[in-house]
């Protein structure tokens, strides 16, 4: 009788531990800041307000199978049950649902039209069969260390670069994406955010990097299809690295051949010569290529010419807590469906 009594105790507990785990809970606070440069990083300043400058302060909470991401006027919730997204508008007090067939559809459609759009932008495509690229991996300890929101961090740099083979970066071109991770100790409770994220992208059937929406990615890689596989590299390298990443800086460069930057050359001088400042189009376009150069000069300060800032990506872990409540999970009282 004792040792059923130990033996039922002990199966009493471990599934105690069981149901802990499956209704284990974590909140944390981040910001998140996603910046494209050139004429869309440019368009994105202007109407995406101090979010698109200074970055977007939001509140993750998981519990289970459901995932409530929010920040001041809008929220995602993800129920991987319900196989559903609930899109929420604070300001507005309504919120959209969307199935994940048809977030499917949205994302494979975004990436059409962006890959479309680039296609008309080139003057002369190369041809994908054409060229095959090779990708370059490396990951080494900066020795470099910092105090982050109370955590202390060592730097991790990751450089991942993507160029035609047989040659090198600077004879062919291609591109490069440097990521500088901030690696603080081991938090616990973020193992289940991350679980989450891997159950939705399976279930997605899509990756995509850290920080910025899925429909600015979904263009990012269409824009620039080298991109995907990089990133993915990159995915699947970083889990190796031990502890929790604080903070998370990702640049993602393109780097032109001698050709590429003949042609760029003799481009930019035959629009010079045609630009008629007399029209209203004229010194538009005259005030652009100035405020583009400008931006230029600022963004890619100190790098050779032939290297070009392509977009940076930013995510700050700012606070951790294990406890949530049902509202942080729930869409508010009094919100309505917009059909």
């Amino acid at each position: 009788m004792k040792q059923r009594s130990i033996a039922g105790f002990v199966l009493m507990c471990m599934l105690f531990a069981s149901t802990a785990i499956l209704r284990a809970e974590v909140k944390t606070e981040e910001k998140n800041q996603f910046k494209m440069e050139g004429a869309m990083g440019w368009a994105m300043g202007v109407f995406g307000g101090k979010a698109a400058k200074e970055g977007v302060i939001s509140t993750v909470a998981v519990k289970g199978n459901r995932k409530m991401t929010k920040s001041e006027y809008s929220g995602e919730i993800i129920d991987l049950d319900e196989q559903k997204i609930y899109n929420v508008d604070f300001k507005k007090k309504s919120y959209e649902v969307v199935t994940f067939d048809e977030m499917r559809r949205r994302l494979k459609e975004a990436q059409e039209q962006a890959a479309k759009a680039a296609k008309e932008n080139v003057k002369e495509p190369e041809k994908p069969s054409e060229i095959q690229m090779e990708i370059d991996f490396s990951v080494k300890e900066s020795g470099a260390k910092r105090l982050i929101n109370g955590y202390d961090c060592r730097e991790v740099v990751m450089t991942v670069t993507s160029r035609q083979k047989g040659k090198t970066l600077e004879e062919g071109g291609g591109y490069v994406m440097t990521s500088h991770f901030w690696i603080g100790p081991n938090i616990p409770e973020l193992k289940e955010i991350s679980d989450f994220d891997q159950r939705y992208a399976k279930a997605m059937e899509e990756v995509f990097g850290p920080g910025g929406s899925a429909e600015q990615m979904a263009m990012a890689m269409a824009m620039y299809p080298g991109m995907k596989d990089m990133m993915g590299k990159v995915q699947t390298e970083k889990v190796n690295m031990e502890g929790a990443q604080i903070l998370t800086e990702m640049i993602m460069e393109t780097v032109k051949s001698p050709a590429q930057m003949s042609q760029q050359t003799q481009a930019q001088t035959q629009e010079s010569e045609s630009s008629d400042i007399t029209s209203v189009k004229g010194i538009g376009g005259l005030l652009g290529g100035k405020f583009a150069r400008k931006k230029k000069s600022e963004s890619d300060d100190g790098k050779p010419k032939n290297r070009s800032t392509i977009m940076t990506i930013n995510h700050e872990l700012l606070k951790v807590s294990a406890g949530i409540s049902a509202e942080d999970l729930a869409i508010p009282v009094g919100f309505k469906e917009k059909k």
